[in-house]
């Protein structure tokens, strides 16, 4: 029966009806980028820990988010801009150690390796960042390169 009214109209709206999947949150963690790394860039929370930090401004750092980086950048070492590489993708973080950080310490380090292609070519920067509270937020302050 092609003459049923809303018989065509029902099949070409389930048709175009897709599920879209939450973007997965670069820093690796299972929750989808809003609800991870993406309530920090927007300013919902802070990070509660170094590790947390290093993990946004990883993320920040794959979505070039210059404002969220020079934010949570130590105010003594922050430089004036971001410059991001356009042949650079980010492609992977691990979270190799962390020291201090706790609600009961004013600073803390994460040695992380985070894995990136330049110009289609992999490559990784492993590095021993560390990081201080300023007004009561942690910042990242800078890092020592390793390897």
């Amino acid at each position: 029966m092609s003459g049923a009214p809303g018989a065509e109209g029902t099949m070409g709206a389930m048709s175009r009806c897709t599920t879209t999947r939450p973007e997965p949150c670069p820093c690796g963690h299972p929750q989808p980028y809003e609800k991870c790394c993406g309530r920090l860039h927007r300013g919902e929370a802070a990070a509660a820990a170094p590790e947390e930090l290093m993990r946004s401004r990883y993320s920040a750092f794959a979505r070039r988010d210059e404002a969220y980086l020079l934010r949570t950048w130590h105010p003594r070492t922050r430089p004036p801009r971001v410059d991001f590489d356009p042949a650079m993708r980010w492609t992977g973080l691990t979270i190799e150690d962390t020291t201090d950080g706790t609600a009961f310490h004013t600073t803390g380090t994460v040695t992380f390796r985070a894995r990136y292609t330049d110009g289609g070519r992999p490559d990784s920067l492993h590095e021993r960042s560390r990081f201080e509270r300023v007004d009561g937020a942690w910042v990242y302050v800078d890092g020592d390169f390793i390897d």
